[in-house]
């Protein structure tokens, strides 16, 4: 904590403390706030245990992780988004200038950033986290563990050919692989050696879009057509059973070769509502679409502890699925019925799952709940002051 702060703190009359005290039942439990640029003007409550954060429009929750009561919001202006940093501590925060590191167990913005216009994709695979700037095409990649140093850490950098919606991932061996594209067309990936030489490329997957990791490094990045494998040197392509099969989103677990994700075939949709996921082998080589019988947004894909293909409908329900079999095994009450909205940015019931728990939000009700995925009971529930969007936390190891 900044001495200066603790020191004015200690020094505040009674009648400072009452004032806090209120202002504190009034923002539902919430010990303290920030200035418009993240920068702590009040003591921050006591540690967190395993944080989560949570964006609403304007700034970010920080909750304990086992009770979920508010521990501090942070005020930080425009549509932020949220990511595990890759360490027990931190969370990545994509605002309007770029990615910045919060400190989610001192519930403070560090002075870590990477600036540059829209920041894009998160990814922790292999001890590495990797970021994509889509404005400028930029892609930073650095140990978590460095955070810990409260500096920058040092890292490596690629700049793609043209900047786009991209993604990029490094492997164990260093190798990285990254979208090809520009602002109007995305058309594949290509990897590079660990001194940033290009040693395969596959322009065979329009619309490229999303990333996932499975069992044996099997890395895969979504089509429109199907999705493209990267394992052991080698890209293989997937398709689709229908001529436009998008798969844009995807979860991964290092404990299944299957592949977790969405699947749409309306082009001209301004907004389709599917309610199949696909389920991708990438061990066979083969595509399997599940049927929900309810649709489901972006955020509602998720792996459970032993891989478990989770995914939360529109209908209020975890649906559990067996990797392996394609079978619906369980549906798990989560949030009442929904319905996703036309602007992507829009708040919805959104699923992070971190081990055995699922920790889903219902915007509607101000409400945030802890699921634990193998019994499907209720662990807990919240009320927050705002109806929340993105929600994350720290999760160490990846």
């Amino acid at each position: 904590m900044n001495k200066s702060i603790r020191r004015r703190a200690l020094m505040g009359t009674a009648l400072a403390l009452a004032a806090s005290m209120v202002l504190t039942a009034c923002a539902g439990g919430d010990s303290s706030s920030a200035d418009a640029d993240g920068t702590a003007s009040a003591t921050p409550a006591a540690a967190v245990k395993d944080p989560l954060v949570a964006t609403f429009d304007g700034g970010l929750y920080i909750l304990d992780g086992e009770s979920l009561k508010l521990a501090r919001t942070i005020e930080l202006p425009g549509f932020n988004r949220v990511n595990p940093a890759g360490d027990e501590d931190h969370v990545v925060v994509s605002t309007d200038s770029g990615f910045r590191v919060l400190n989610a167990t001192d519930q403070t913005l560090t002075d870590i950033e990477y600036k540059g216009a829209k920041p894009g994709h998160v990814v922790r695979h292999a001890g590495r986290t990797v970021l994509f700037t889509d404005g400028t095409g930029e892609v930073n990649v650095f140990d978590p563990a460095d955070l810990s140093g409260g500096k920058k850490p040092e890292g490596r950098t690629y700049t793609s050919a043209e900047a786009h919606h991209g993604v990029a991932i490094e492997l164990a061996n260093g190798e990285l692989l990254s979208t090809l594209g520009t602002e109007e067309k995305r058309t594949g990936a290509l990897v590079l050696d660990e001194n940033n030489k290009e040693i395969a490329r596959n322009e065979n997957c329009p619309g490229v879009h999303g990333e996932a990791a499975a069992k044996n490094e099997a890395v895969a990045v979504g089509c429109e057509d199907g999705i493209l494998i990267y394992q052991d040197g080698e890209f293989t392509k997937i398709d689709a059973p229908d001529d436009y099969g998008r798969i844009g989103n995807q979860a991964g677990s290092d404990t299944s070769p299957i592949l977790l994700g969405d699947y749409k075939t309306d082009p001209e949709a301004e907004l389709e509502r599917p309610t199949r996921v696909s389920l991708i082998d990438t061990e066979k080589k083969k595509l399997r679409l599940v049927d929900l019988g309810t649709s489901y947004s972006f955020r509602s894909l998720a792996r459970g502890p032993h891989g478990e293909a989770l995914v939360l409908g529109t209908d209020g329900a975890v649906h559990v699925i067996d990797q392996n079999t394609g079978k619906v095994e369980k549906e798990i009450p989560a949030v009442g019925e929904w319905q996703e909205p036309l602007d992507w940015q829009q708040a919805r019931p959104t699923l992070f799952v971190r081990g055995h728990v699922a920790y889903v939000s219902e915007p509607g009700k101000k409400a945030l709940h802890a699921i634990d995925v193998e019994t499907g009971k209720k662990i807990t529930s919240v009320t927050l002051p705002k109806s929340t969007n993105e929600l994350s936390g720290v999760v160490a190891g990846h």
